[in-house]
């Protein structure tokens, strides 16, 4: 069940992020019922795309617990997470995410991620952005040998 106390943090968060010139975005992370890590969008700041509120609370997060899986925490996002910070809460294990604002509601503000989402459900050769295998003739292994190196 979440805990109204974890999603006003993050609403906080992302209040504080307007007012120092950021996007509408904040986080939380909680683990074992205690919060780890907190974040907001730094786009503005960093100039880097990757810095979303949910990707900040997974790499602070990370780094607090000295692992890269975060089975059994929990995400609260102000925002409806973009497809980026969905797929990696799948893929660090976070068993648990809400969000306060849904697409619908960003939409009007130029903040919908309905758009993407839409784009990444396509198959990769029908993308804008066109993904396609390449791979040299002569090359092969690479994945036994990273097998190979956790094995021993």
């Amino acid at each position: 069940m979440p805990e109204v106390r974890f999603m006003r943090e993050a609403l906080e968060l992302a209040r504080a992020n307007i007012a120092a010139g950021g996007r509408p975005f904040g986080a939380v992370l909680v683990y074992q019922g205690q919060v780890v890590a907190r974040g907001v969008n730094e786009i503005h700041r960093s100039q880097d795309p990757t810095t979303h509120a949910e990707m900040q609370v997974i790499r602070q997060a990370s780094q607090a617990l000295g692992r890269a899986r975060l089975d059994g925490a929990q995400v609260y996002a102000s925002g409806h997470p973009c497809p980026m910070c969905l797929a990696a809460m799948h893929l660090c294990g976070i068993s648990q995410a809400w969000f306060a604002y849904d697409n619908d509601e960003g939409q009007p503000y130029g903040l919908s991620t309905a758009d993407l989402y839409a784009q990444m459900t396509r198959a990769p050769q029908q993308q804008s952005l066109p993904l396609r295998a390449f791979k040299p003739d002569d090359e092969s292994g690479l994945y036994a040998q990273w097998q190979q190196a956790n094995d021993q």
